[in-house]
C-alpha cells in the first residue's frame, strides 16, 4: 500500500495499455453523450471533421480514470478526490487506439486539521500512439491520501 509519505514531488508513474473499441465508444455515447459523431459511425465517416466515430471526451476521461485506478490508486491509500482542474481533451480518440497514462506528482500538502489526511496534486496525461505519441487528455488531480501514521 502506498501512503502519502511514499510519494515525492517529481515521481512519475507510467501505466496502462487500454485498447479502445468501437463497441465501447458507441455504448458509452448512447448512454452518456449521444451526439451523432459518437454514436453513428457511417454519418461520422461521411460528415464529421474527424473522419469517423470518436470517443466522447467524458469517455476518454473515464478510461483515463480506470487506468489511474488500475495503475496507481488501486494499491494506494487514496481516500477520494477534491476534484480535477484544467481538464483538456487535446485530440480525438478513435476505435483501435491504445491509450496509456503518465501521472506525475507535482505537489503534496499535509492537512492541518488533525485527521491524518494529506493531499497530493498530480498531472495526468492520457496518450495514444498513432505513428507518434500524442496527448489526448490531461488534467490536474487533487487526491486525498491517508498518512502512514494517521497523525500529522
Amino acid at each position: 500500500m502506498r501512503f502519502f509519505e511514499d510519494l515525492s514531488v517529481g515521481d512519475i508513474y507510467e501505466y496502462g495499455d487500454y485498447a479502445v473499441t468501437e463497441s465501447e465508444i458507441l455504448e458509452f455515447a448512447e448512454q452518456y453523450d449521444p451526439q451523432w459523431f459518437h454514436t453513428d459511425p457511417e454519418r461520422a465517416e461521411a460528415e464529421s471533421m474527424y473522419g469517423g466515430v470518436i470517443a466522447s471526451g467524458w469517455h476518454t476521461t473515464a478510461m483515463t480514470m480506470r487506468m489511474n485506478v488500475d495503475g496507481f490508486l488501486g494499491d494506494a491509500m487514496a481516500l477520494g478526490a477534491k476534484g480535477v482542474d484544467e481538464l483538456r481533451w487535446w485530440k480525438p480518440v478513435y476505435p483501435g487506439d491504445t491509450l496509456r497514462i503518465e501521472n506525475e506528482v507535482v505537489d503534496k500538502t499535509a492537512e492541518s486539521e488533525g485527521r491524518g489526511l494529506a493531499e497530493i496534486k498530480t498531472t495526468t496525461y492520457a496518450e495514444r500512439e498513432s505513428g507518434e505519441v500524442e496527448t489526448v487528455c490531461s488534467f490536474v488531480g487533487l487526491v486525498m491520501f491517508a498518512r502512514r501514521s494517521g497523525e500529522e
